[in-house]
């Protein structure tokens, strides 16, 4: 993970000093938000995975390893579902309500619920079978 972290910090450090530049040379304020936001979308999760890597032993992807050493036990994959669809809609709907109304809130809030509800409820069965 530290190759990651080493990626996303840089990209974080890289708007980081764009934004200091463009910022007072610009007179603009959107472009300056944006590219702050952009620094913290490299610092936040790199500053995780630094934070993690350093606390768990490397992985074969850290050092040159062959295919066979990173083979192992994959795990069990969710299967189909509608409900990551359902939320979704459901908060594209609490969106659109900022905009056109918040009578739009009662469906995306009822899509919000029933995904959360009917996800939950097929991961503890295990989804279709």
């Amino acid at each position: 993970m530290r190759i990651e972290a080493r990626i996303l910090l840089l990209l974080g450090l890289f708007f980081g000093i764009m934004c200091a530049v463009y910022w007072p040379t610009s007179n603009e304020d959107g472009g300056s938000v944006m590219m702050f936001g952009a620094m913290l979308l490299g610092f936040l999760p790199g500053g995780y995975y630094y934070y993690w890597s350093r606390r768990m032993k490397p992985r074969p992807e850290d050092r040159d390893a062959t295919q066979e050493e990173g083979s192992g036990f994959v795990g069990a994959f969710p299967s189909t579902s509608i409900f990551p669809f359902l939320l979704g809609m459901g908060a594209w709907f609490v969106v659109l309500a900022i905009v056109f109304g918040i009578w739009l809130l009662i469906p995306g809030f009822a899509l919000v619920l029933w995904a959360f509800i009917g996800g939950t409820h097929e991961s503890r069965r295990g989804g279709q079978r």
